[in-house]
């Protein structure tokens, strides 16, 4: 397919995000540049076709139907291997793949975190008890296209100190994705997540972050839930990524331990 080339004014900001005058920039001969090439070349980013887009977007359906069935399993006394399961059972029967399994030596379909496990736990005989917060991380690969996206539950009736992280952390989502908008920064998301966070007197975890999807599973950029505001590749059209801020009631601090 061919792209067709955006043409940008000498005077403009590049869209590189390098806080130059596109002149003085990335500007070639004929004034213009490929966004699609400037930014794999430059940053390893894929821009995505609208094609591609809708291909994510089917695949991205398909995980929120599955996660639908999820939310209506959550209850004390369920096994987090049943999760697996039902996600691995859903994922298959639609013709789709569940991408964790295998990847990196990972044994299972589905990331199932239960409170101080702050990402990628694997589900296995742990029972959900009353009062546990649950992360359940779904990301299904359907006609090449990867949807990645994960939701957190409260099992029976939680605490009000888990009613405040998972506050905070919905929060902290919401405003980064309300920055998200061609010309806004990276460091724009990360600022408005940090900055409410600690505003709040949580933490954001920095070993883990958000990360470009769609044609591969962790693509190109990080999306990092700290930053400085106008700091970092300058968004543009085209882009697919998460958005994962994992949100700690005290230090930011995380162990990171076997698997097991």
């Amino acid at each position: 397919m061919k792209h067709k080339s955006v043409k940008i004014g000498r005077n403009e900001p590049c869209p590189c995000g390098s806080g130059n005058k596109f002149k003085n920039c990335c500007r070639n001969k004929k004034a213009e540049i490929s966004l699609k090439d400037e930014y794999k070349n430059r940053y390893d980013i894929i821009l995505k076709t609208p094609e591609q887009i809708a291909g994510i977007k089917k695949a991205g359906d398909l995980l929120l139907s599955i996660m639908d069935g999820v939310e209506k399993m959550i209850r004390p006394g369920l096994k987090t291997d049943d999760i697996n399961t039902f996600v691995h059972e859903e994922t298959v029967k639609a013709g789709a793949i569940p991408a964790p399994l295998n990847y990196k030596g990972f044994p299972k379909s589905v990331c199932v975190s239960i409170n101080e496990v702050i990402c990628h736990g694997i589900p296995g005989e742990r029972v959900l008890e009353d009062g546990d917060i649950v992360n359940v991380d779904i990301t299904p690969i359907l006609d090449g296209y990867y949807a990645d996206a994960s939701k957190t539950f409260f099992v029976g009736t939680p605490s009000d100190e888990a009613k405040r992280i998972v506050s905070v952390a919905a929060e902290s989502l919401r405003l980064g994705i309300e920055t998200v908008k061609p010309g806004a920064t990276l460091g724009d998301i990360g600022h408005a997540i940090q900055s409410y966070a600690e505003g709040q007197g949580c933490s954001v975890v920095r070993e883990f972050v958000g990360h470009g999807v769609g044609v591969n599973f962790h693509e190109q950029p990080q999306i990092l839930h700290f930053g400085r505001p106008g700091k970092g590749v300058a968004l543009v059209p085209g882009m697919v990524f998460t958005i994962e801020p994992m949100i700690n009631l005290g230090k930011k601090e995380l162990h990171v331990l076997e698997d097991r």
